[in-house]
C-alpha cells in the first residue's frame, strides 16, 4: 500500500489533517493536467481546488482495489473539467487580457513565451478529445501510463499506442507551424 493509500485511510478513518498530505502530494500535478486541457491560469487554478473539495467529500467512498489513487482523483478532476467546458460553452463570456506579466521577463521573453503557447494550444485543437487527454494526464498531470489507462478506462497498449500517435500529430502540426521540431523529418 502506497503513502498516498493510507493517508486516504486515515481520511475515511476521520483523520481530516491527513487529506493535507493527499493535497500536497496531488495539487501540481491535478493543476497542471487542468492547465494544459483548458489553457486558462485562473481557471485551472479554481478546478484543482474544486478537485480537492469533491475529493474529500467522496473519498469515503473510495475503494481501495489496486486502482492507483490518483487514477480515482484524476478522473474526478476529468469530470469537472467537462462540466467546467460545457458550462464555460453555454455562457457568453469575454476574455480577460492576460497581457500583465506575473514574471521578470523581458517583453522579447514574454512575445516568445506567448507565441510558443499560442501554437502549442493551437497543435492541441488539432488532436482527437481522446489524445488530448493523454497528453493533458502523462505530461500535465505527470500520471503514468498505468495511471493514465486506470484513469480513461482503457488498457496500457491503448495508451502508448494513443499518446505516440498524439506526439505525432504535435510534431506536424507544430511544423505546418513553421516549428522546426527536432527528429520530425520534413
Amino acid at each position: 500500500m502506497g503513502i498516498e493509500e493510507s493517508l486516504v485511510l486515515e481520511v475515511q478513518r476521520g483523520d481530516l489533517n491527513a487529506f493535507s498530505g493527499i493535497y500536497e502530494a496531488y495539487y501540481d500535478r491535478v493543476f497542471r493536467y487542468i492547465l494544459v486541457r483548458l489553457g486558462n491560469r485562473a481557471e485551472a487554478e479554481d478546478l484543482a481546488s474544486e478537485v480537492f473539495l469533491k475529493a474529500l467529500e467522496a473519498v469515503g467512498g473510495y475503494k481501495l482495489r489496486g486502482a492507483p489513487f490518483a487514477a480515482w482523483l484524476f478522473r474526478i478532476a476529468h469530470n469537472l473539467i467537462i462540466d467546467h467546458v460545457r458550462r464555460r460553452n453555454k455562457r457568453p463570456t469575454t476574455e480577460l487580457d492576460d497581457s500583465l506579466p506575473l514574471t521578470q521577463d523581458s517583453p522579447d521573453e514574454l512575445v516568445e513565451l506567448s507565441l510558443t503557447s499560442d501554437d502549442v494550444k493551437k497543435a492541441m485543437g488539432e488532436l482527437t478529445p481522446s489524445q488530448r487527454q493523454v497528453i493533458a494526464l502523462r505530461f500535465g498531470g505527470d500520471l503514468s501510463l498505468a495511471e493514465t489507462a486506470e484513469s480513461m478506462g482503457k488498457k496500457e497498449g491503448a495508451i502508448k499506442a494513443m499518446q505516440h500517435s498524439a506526439i505525432q500529430a504535435l510534431r506536424r502540426a507544430m511544423t505546418r507551424q513553421g516549428h522546426d521540431i527536432p527528429g520530425m523529418e520534413k
